[in-house]
């Protein structure tokens, strides 16, 4: 689930700069042309755009950590990344077509709210362990889970850019190699659907007695007083 959630909100947040320019090109400054076709200076200008376009995804990126994280005590965690993955796939799918009518506001929109997602995720997979397992096993989970974000931070830029420039080499336009891209994410967002969907509580069965908790609240005591001595034998 958190895997290809981030891997999907990596992979725009690598091309997001780029993919603004080479869309819609001179545009972004009121003149005709794409973007391979603008003087140096025009370029620059199209260039800080972008820049600027990066810079407003990272503000809606800590949105998402707030909003989502916050939203999710309201509805459940579940519920909140079936809303990350449904509303993601029509954002995905619907951005090439966002870029073709030629809509500045509209296409940047659609990445703001996905970039909310993408913030939103990583906030909440936390609070979504703690409703499975518990909250004294949340650490360990976690640090496990986030193996997911690692296995992303790989998997999104390299979907991404491989993706692209197979698309480039073969002839197609920069403008138009990002809409296979978004097509491709988008479908990383299915598999984080139905891997969602196939969540399940932990069954009853497996729930640890008073009297296991209360033997490994010992060991850890125990464990936590050997270091602290261990400590102060230290010179």
């Amino acid at each position: 689930v958190l895997c290809m959630n981030v891997s999907a909100g990596i992979g725009v947040i690598g091309m997001a700069s780029p993919m603004l320019q080479e869309v819609f090109g001179g545009k972004l400054i009121r003149v005709a042309g794409a973007l391979q076709d603008l003087a140096q200076d025009q370029r620059a200008q199209v260039a800080t755009i972008g820049a600027g376009f990066a810079a407003l995804l990272s503000l809606f990126n800590i949105a998402g950590r707030i909003g989502w994280a916050s939203f999710s005590d309201l509805i459940g965690r579940k519920r909140t990344y079936f809303i990350f993955f449904t509303l993601g796939i029509i954002l995905y799918s619907f951005a090439p077509s966002a870029g073709k009518i030629g809509s500045i506001p509209l296409f940047v929109g659609i990445f703001c709210i996905i970039l909310t997602m993408y913030g939103g995720g990583f906030a909440t997979i936390p609070a979504y362990i703690a409703d499975l397992f518990g909250t004294r096993f949340v650490g360990a989970i976690h640090g496990l889970i986030l193996l997911a974000w690692s296995t992303a931070g790989i998997l999104g830029p390299q979907l991404v850019n491989n993706i692209r420039e197979y698309q480039i080499t073969h002839g197609v336009q920069p403008a138009a190699a990002y809409n296979t891209v978004m097509y491709i994410l988008a479908g990383l967002l299915v598999i984080g659907f139905v891997a969602n969907l196939a969540v399940k509580p932990v069954a009853e069965g497996h729930y640890m007695t008073e009297e296991q908790l209360a033997h490994e609240q010992r060991l850890a005591h125990e464990a936590a007083a050997k270091n602290a001595a261990g400590s102060e034998r230290r010179p």
